[in-house]
């Protein structure tokens, strides 16, 4: 399961609306590719499609779709927003990662 924090999930709704999506029937895809200076980055996008080996989620009224390749290394991420000093933006906390870059876009497990 992914977990999505509140200040992520106001962040979400306005960002779909702005983008032309429907909050309570679209989807935030949530997934991992190779790349980035610690071996695997984040992808985060919104969707209106749910393919078959997807698994869907529902936390804090957003629904989230991540493919099944990536699930094994997002269970248990909180998806966070940040909007600090130190930078905006969406930040995964992932239990799974053993190491993360400084900007929080790839890590490794």
């Amino acid at each position: 399961m992914i977990k999505v924090s509140e200040t992520a999930k106001k962040k979400v709704i306005e960002l779909m609306q702005e983008d032309g999506f429907n909050p309570t029937t679209d989807f935030v895809r949530v997934g991992v590719k190779s790349g980035g200076c610690s071996g695997l980055s984040y992808d985060l996008k919104f969707d209106k499609e749910n393919k078959e080996d997807d698994k869907v989620f529902v936390d804090n009224d957003v629904k989230i779709i991540v493919d099944k390749k990536s699930f094994l290394y997002l269970v248990g991420t909180t998806l966070e927003y940040s909007g600090g000093l130190n930078g905006t933006g969406f930040v995964f906390n992932n239990p799974n990662a053993n190491r993360t870059c400084g900007c929080g876009e790839s890590f490794s497990l």
